[in-house]
């Protein structure tokens, strides 16, 4: 496993996968915001980095406890998911955000359920009742950029998108496991 930067904050996370068409969308943002100076997820961890959701996270997750706590749940499960808006959470994480529909929340509370029910307990804001669905687009935006940032995601949308995979990722450890 490769040492982590010094102060580096360890993260895992559950993410879901969207179908190439919709990913090809979001590539072209990401590609459109780094023209502004705006560095996307594109960039990071040598562009490992793929559109997705994120169900859940946590300081550090085992792939293997993570399948055999979600096994027999299909985490890939082919949703239909539809960016309406563009966000901003605290420390200027620029996001897509998706309707919160029933199907989507209940999904997200199930899988977080079973990770709970294992152990493995998620960061605070994706708690079910706190967890905003989103699809982080930027983060740390420079604060003069952040408007134009908002305009260029909010000329991108509506994105439809459906499920297709899902996936246990650290990338700062090197650790990457897709899931049923």
């Amino acid at each position: 496993m490769p040492a982590l930067p010094a102060g580096a904050l360890m993260v895992a996370s559950v993410e879901m996968y969207l179908d190439e068409r919709a990913s090809r969308r979001i590539r072209v943002l990401w590609d459109q915001l780094e023209e502004l100076g705006v560095q996307s997820l594109r960039t990071p961890h040598d562009g490992r980095h793929r559109p997705h959701v994120t169900l859940a996270v946590a300081r550090q997750l085992d792939p293997e406890a993570v399948a055999a706590a979600l096994a027999g749940t299909r985490v890939a499960e082919p949703l239909r998911v539809n960016f309406q808006y563009a966000g901003v959470f605290v420390g200027r994480v620029v996001f897509l955000g998706p309707a919160p529909t029933p199907q989507l929340v209940a999904h997200q509370a199930r899988v977080h359920g079973l990770l709970s029910a294992a152990g493995m307990a998620s960061l605070p804001l994706y708690e079910p009742g706190e967890w905003v669905p989103h699809s982080t687009v930027s983060m740390r935006v420079p604060r003069p950029l952040l408007s134009d940032a908002l305009r260029r995601c909010l000329e991108s949308l509506p994105i439809e998108a459906t499920v297709t995979r899902a996936a246990v990722a650290d990338y700062a450890r090197g650790i990457f496991r897709e899931i049923p």
